[in-house]
């Protein structure tokens, strides 16, 4: 990769005559324009996406869970019935078609080529991408999976009934623990990196932290329970680099964004985004946060953590940004909407971009 940038433009964006900005080529191989923000490694936010696909049939469905990017660089997706595997450099890999129903959530187990699909008709399925066959159907909800969390060989799955299974995907009797802690749907599962425990979110406005124990009944009780939030509690995400904390967006009726310390229950942060909060993801290259957003922007923002100060609004979407994915290096975030568009932004640095000037100016500038 080259090192450094070519050259600083005064360039007119949108009006303003006296942006500063410079001309970037991405990992990609496509263009942008950015601002920095003076740091030594020179922090660069795009003004637009660096590229933008049609995503036809995804579900405006603020609880479902239908994007996910895992380590060898490929982005699941899911439109309707079926799953798209697509690779930045490569297009579309492979397609994996549902036999009834629509998919309802995916989820990739870390280090390996193997995919989770929850289904509206009350499946999980695992899939092998490489051999490209459905390794199992575990069958033991009643009603659609619409969130899933892989803990090692343990995938955590919840419903619109309000109940969580474990399922241990190595053995033939795959449900091993059942969790009742929602009075509704469970619209997101999230495992501590460290495996200790599960963050679960309904739409009943709980947030709730279990222990690891794959083998709890119906009548394990949650470690703790956070019940202060004005709506459902779908997007949420653990910070990678600090233990115990765990960021939660809020909903229509709430909009806050807030910083949760799981060991004391304490919130340790709180900004109201005046704003439905879709979709929430952190990127540790620079310690901050990446949130989803519906009405009135539909943008994705970017976060200071843990100040919650806001350095930038990346719009690009008609519709709420119902899912968010970080590619493995997190350069690249993936943003998917319910206008069924997907944008891509580059959250990279200065010193990985590099881009002949004159070819910039004129390819991109005149469309701004």
């Amino acid at each position: 990769m080259p090192s450094s940038l070519n050259e600083t433009r005064i360039v007119t964006i949108n009006g303003n005559s006296n942006k500063t900005c410079q001309v970037y080529k991405n990992n990609l191989g496509d263009t942008f324009w950015g601002k920095c923000d003076g740091t030594k490694r020179k922090r660069c936010t795009s003004f637009f996406p660096m590229k933008i696909l049609d995503a036809p049939g995804l579900k405006d469905d603020y609880y479902l869970n239908l994007v996910d990017w895992n380590a060898a660089n490929l982005v699941a997706i899911a439109l309707s019935d079926t799953a798209y595997l697509w690779h930045p450099e490569l297009g579309v890999h492979e397609a994996i078609n549902v036999e009834s129903g629509y998919i309802s959530s995916v989820a990739w187990i870390e280090d390996r080529n193997n995919l989770a699909i929850g289904t509206s008709g009350a499946n999980v399925q695992l899939w092998d991408i490489e051999t490209k066959k459905k390794l199992r159907n575990m069958r033991s909800h009643s009603s659609m999976v619409g969130a899933l969390s892989w803990n090692s060989y343990i995938l955590s799955s919840g419903s619109r009934f309000g109940s969580i299974h474990h399922h241990d995907v190595r053995i033939a009797h795959h449900h091993v623990g059942t969790l009742c802690g929602h009075t509704s749907q469970v619209c997101s599962l999230k495992w501590s990196p460290n495996g200790a425990v599960l963050a679960s979110g309904g739409n009943d406005g709980l947030l709730n932290i279990w222990l690891n124990d794959p083998g709890a009944n119906i009548n394990s009780k949650p470690d703790m329970t956070i019940s202060n939030h004005q709506s459902a509690v779908k997007a949420m995400n653990w910070c990678p680099w600090q233990s115990g904390i765990l960021a939660v967006g809020g909903g229509m009726k709430d909009g806050h964004l807030r910083l949760w310390d799981t060991k004391s229950g304490t919130c340790i942060g709180d900004v109201d985004t005046k704003s439905q909060i879709c979709s929430l993801l952190f990127l540790s290259q620079h310690n901050e946060l990446v949130t989803g957003h519906g009405f009135p922007k539909h943008q994705v923002s970017i976060w200071n953590y843990p100040t919650l100060v806001k350095s930038a609004d990346l719009k690009g979407h008609r519709g709420r940004v119902l899912h968010l994915a970080s590619s493995p290096d997190d350069s690249v975030v993936f943003s998917a909407a319910a206008d069924e568009t997907v944008c891509l932004w580059n959250c990279g640095t200065a010193s990985e971009q590099k881009l002949d000037v004159k070819q910039a100016i004129s390819g991109e500038a005149s469309q701004y």
